[in-house]
């Protein structure tokens, strides 16, 4: 059986969920908020930035910083548990495919949906900032290639976080413990992203990625410069040893 053969299936078994629903409630909840207190943005006490940039900046954050990757603890840990409520994954363990091509081909879901959630959240941007406009009378919409490009650049820097999340919850049987090992993670990212060793923890990245784009906007008054030197390396590094631990531990308990 192909490999995207077996992300097809994975993509049938999560047709009927309420995974999308579960990615679609956080973007709903994190852009209203914009649109009320828009006025706000106007306010930037001093900082040299634009109310459309601050608009953007101040949308994203609260997604980059909590909502996405606490989505991805959530879907990383749906993903599994389903397998495992239904005895799925002891099916899928019976035919002739490698359990690492099946953690694999799961993992490509967990990162799909992360990009589906991504798209969820540029439309509600931009939702929120023709709203906002029409209230304000004042144009908050940025570009669109802008918008996209740091959109993407955020959700590259969230596949190593991913990786971290999906070897969590392989590691770990009980799905209580995975979700609160993955919540209680993302927390410290705002202050490691300020210390030398930010690009040693992946749950840091998009936060980090956004902060620089705020700091271009801002004109400087943040770091503006990504540290491609050891971050790329040590991102790869990461990955890699999380999907492959997953890939040894996904379905140990089911193989016994």
């Amino acid at each position: 059986m192909s490999f995207c053969s077996l992300v097809g299936i994975e993509l049938k078994k999560i047709r009927r969920s309420k995974i999308l629903l579960i990615l679609l409630a956080p973007v709903i909840m994190m852009w209203i908020p914009s649109i009320v207190n828009s006025q706000m943005n106007f306010d930037t006490r001093d900082i040299p930035i634009t109310p459309e940039n601050n608009f953007f900046i101040q949308g994203f954050m609260g997604m980059v910083w909590f909502m996405i990757p606490a989505s991805l603890v959530v879907c990383t840990v749906l993903l599994i548990q389903t397998e495992r409520s239904h005895r799925g994954i002891v099916k899928m363990l019976s035919l002739p495919v490698s359990t690492a091509k099946l953690c694999l081909a799961k993992f490509s879901v967990l990162i799909l949906l992360a990009l589906i959630q991504m798209a969820m959240t540029v439309c509600a941007y931009y939702i929120s900032a023709v709203i906002a406009s029409q209230i304000q009378d004042y144009n908050f919409i940025l570009e669109p290639l802008y918008v996209c490009q740091n959109a993407l650049i955020i959700y590259a820097g969230a596949i190593p976080m991913a990786a971290v999340f999906w070897m969590i919850a392989s590691l770990i049987q009980s799905p209580v413990f995975s979700v609160g090992i993955g919540l209680a993670s993302i927390v410290p990212s705002v202050l490691i992203i300020n210390t030398k060793i930010w690009f040693a923890y992946p749950m840091s990245y998009p936060f980090y990625l956004l902060m620089v784009q705020y700091g271009r906007a801002t004109q400087g008054i943040y770091n503006t410069h990504i540290d491609w030197l050891p971050w790329l390396p040590a991102a790869a590094v990461i990955t890699v040893i999380a999907l492959a631990l997953a890939c040894m531990r996904f379905g140990a308990s089911e193989r016994r």
